[in-house]
């Protein structure tokens, strides 16, 4: 086992026993993406004495989903008023851009457009502004001509102008927070796999590839294995599974980036939590396409060639599964084709940018989104979370979870800070 980690001050951590086994850290965070660094970040912030422990498998923070997304500060635009995402999505922006300024990270707030594209789509536009207002997020409604302002290249007969969305750079805001972390004491194990928690008395014991660790309490921020996690440390989640998404991009060629100016997006559908193929400028200047959303094979599987058994059978053999199949069989047999077919995602690209040619994109990377459902088939559209012996699970946390980090870390030592039997 590691030696118990120094607080701050150089002493050793109080309670240095867990039922009949030498502690080795306070608090056990799994996962170094922007979640599990937001929440350990948070927990350091409310109690700066706790030993705190990061742990990822991989050999980088941020090697998954937050190093993999198009670095988009959301405005919340999309979100029911009343749910985690609105709420995290407003006090996240503000977190957030306290620390881009205390770090002096780039960022651009350079608004965006949602754009409908012909008459069918009007209602939902309107729904989308009156949605919008129930947020408190200004928005401008553009006709044609206000639309060929902004965003001349554009097909569309009606937008809404965000001014409030922006972009960023997520590995930068992990770093930085790692930093941060680091001058407080934390620790951080990369290269080191997690394959078990088990509760004892008084806290968990992590079972992993560098041998068991004794944790007085866990936070569980596993991304696309969290459930796995939560299901191995007897946390109740409702039978809430995750499912990999991979959303694959294109990127368009030096000489069409010209076609976009900043954030251009279709008019989401409102019964699927995925947001359309959209064009995104990025904080280097680059413009990408996509993403589509089809099922990986693999948990971590960034092309249609990476297969796991286990993941594949885990999702065919599941009938969750075959509900969420039968109820979005149509709009998955479009992605699936605008996955295999450059022409058709070309095709989805025009219809927001008509000038755009096949010589105009080129093959970008790929990233997988852990996206929850539950038993009755239903894809989990909120921040959703658990709790267990010892332990706090994040056990949802899509788009836009980068954006609303800093809060879902709040919301994690909050309900953490019920472990310790302290309040605050």
């Amino acid at each position: 086992m590691s030696p118990s980690p120094s607080s701050p001050t150089g002493e050793s951590p109080a309670d240095p026993v867990v039922g009949d086994l030498p502690r080795d850290v306070d608090v056990v965070v799994i996962g170094a993406g922007i979640i599990g660094l937001a929440s350990a970040h948070a927990i350091l912030a409310r109690h700066p004495g706790l030993g705190v422990m990061i742990i990822d498998k991989e050999t980088t923070p941020a090697h998954h989903q937050s190093g993999h997304n198009s670095g988009v500060i959301h405005s919340g635009i999309y979100y029911r008023p009343d749910s985690h995402k609105a709420k995290m999505v407003a006090e996240g922006r503000r977190m957030m851009f306290d620390l881009l300024e205390r770090h002096d990270i780039p960022h651009d707030m350079c608004g965006k457009v949602v754009v409908a594209v012909d008459e069918s789509e009007i209602p939902r536009l309107d729904a989308l502004e009156t949605r919008a207002a129930g947020n408190h997020i200004a928005t401008e409604r553009l006709d044609r001509d206000g639309l060929h302002e902004i965003e001349p290249h554009m097909a569309g007969i009606a937008a809404l102008r965000v001014p409030s969305a922006g972009i960023t750079d997520y590995t930068r805001v992990c770093t930085a927070l790692m930093a941060e972390m680091t001058e407080q004491g934390a620790s951080l194990r990369l290269g080191v796999t997690v394959t078990g928690a088990t509760p004892i008395g008084g806290g968990l014991v992590i079972h992993t590839s560098a041998g068991d660790i004794v944790a007085r309490t866990v936070v569980n921020c596993g991304g696309l294995h969290s459930d796995r996690v939560a299901k191995s440390a007897r946390a109740d989640t409702d039978g809430v599974r995750i499912m990999p998404f991979r959303g694959e991009y294109y990127e368009l060629a030096s000489s069409a980036r010209h076609l976009v100016n900043n954030l251009v997006y279709p008019l989401p559908d409102p019964a699927f939590p995925f947001l359309g193929v959209h064009l995104t400028r990025m904080i280097d200047g680059s413009i990408h396409a996509g993403p589509n959303a089809v099922p990986a094979l693999e948990r971590e599987g960034y092309r249609w060639r990476d297969v796991s058994v286990r993941d594949t059978g885990e999702m065919v053999f599941a009938t969750r599964s075959w509900k969420l199949a039968r109820r979005y069989w149509r709009t998955g047999l479009g992605e699936i084709r605008r996955s295999l077919s450059r022409r058709a995602f070309l095709s989805a690209l025009q219809r927001l940018c008509p000038e755009l040619t096949a010589d105009d994109i080129e093959p970008s990377g790929a990233g997988v989104r852990a996206q929850a459902i539950d038993r009755a088939g239903n894809l989990l559209d909120d921040f959703a979370f658990a709790d267990g012996p010892h332990a706090v699970h994040v056990i949802n946390a899509p788009s836009p979870a980068a954006t609303a980090s800093l809060a879902i870390g709040r919301a994690v030592a909050r309900r953490h800070e019920t472990l310790l039997g302290t309040t605050s």
